[in-house]
């Protein structure tokens, strides 16, 4: 592990009690039964029951959860300690049956054994990963012939713009392109925290654009079956986001102005 990933290790350690006590993630509402899914995936990804899933960077594992409570027999996969720790105690808790591994996701190969009819992953994961032909490389390892991997993620377009900005305005202030090196955060909340006492404040992030991605995916083996783009998102990313009652963000008048999610299938032949 280089320290570029131990310092984003810690910062998410120390995440995990914060995120489990947010009103973002709202666990007391989880643990009721509600589903912790985005509309769009579970539309998208279809009836899962019967189905072996396996969530990569599942954080605690809520929607890992919820992928088992459709019937689906799950694994998820995060490299915090602490977050596989909480969610090992959500399956104990709720009776959810689930297994959770513990693992850099580059270790994978070494770390996990065996196939899976589906490869699940949500959104804003994609840009911790140093590597990203590795990571469909990884992916394609662990889906079984005829499967499929499901991705819904932050549009990388969408990441341009000023994100402080209040008057609405779509103004770049970050490059699209990224340099193969990583960006270097600091910042004292989380998207579904706000600013709290912690030590690990230093975050480091690898841009990928749109075409990396779905390169990468290619290159794998993968066939891509589709690639779908939104003009909202599912969290307040832009400071002059308002929320729908459904529970997506949008930029009042510029409701379909620029992609700020996409989901892609692409299926192992």
């Amino acid at each position: 592990m280089d320290d570029y990933t131990r310092a984003n290790l810690a910062h998410w350690d120390e995440l995990v009690p914060l995120h489990c006590d947010s009103a973002f993630y709202d666990l007391e509402g989880f643990k009721r039964g509600a589903c912790s899914l985005r509309p769009v995936e579970v539309a998208e990804m279809g009836a899962v029951e019967g189905k072996s899933l396996l969530h990569l960077q599942c954080h605690f594992g809520m929607d890992t959860l919820s992928w088992a409570r459709r019937g689906a027999r799950v694994t998820g996969v995060d490299f915090s300690g602490e977050a596989i720790r909480l969610a090992r105690n959500l399956s104990e808790e709720l009776q959810i049956p689930a297994a959770f591994v513990e693992s850099d996701l580059y270790a994978l190969r070494e770390t996990l054994k065996g196939s899976w009819e589906i490869v699940y992953t949500g959104g804003g994961a994609l840009c911790w990963l140093r590597d990203i032909r590795e990571w469909a490389r990884i992916v394609a390892h662990f889906l079984q012939p005829g499967g499929f991997l499901y991705l819904r993620e932050i549009h990388p377009a969408g990441l341009i713009f000023d994100d402080e900005r209040q008057d609405g305005e779509l103004v770049a202030r970050y490059p699209y392109f990224g340099t193969g090196e990583p960006e270097r955060w600091e910042d004292e909340q989380s998207y579904a925290a706000g600013p709290a006492p912690r030590k690990h404040l230093v975050t480091y992030e690898w841009p990928h654009t749109l075409g990396q991605v779905v390169t990468a995916v290619c290159e794998a083996g993968l066939r891509l079956e589709y690639l779908h783009e939104f003009p909202d998102q599912c969290f307040g990313q832009l400071a002059a986001m308002q929320r729908r009652d459904d529970g997506t963000y949008y930029v009042p008048g510029k409701e379909n102005a620029a992609p700020f999610q996409f989901s892609l299938k692409a299926t192992k032949v």
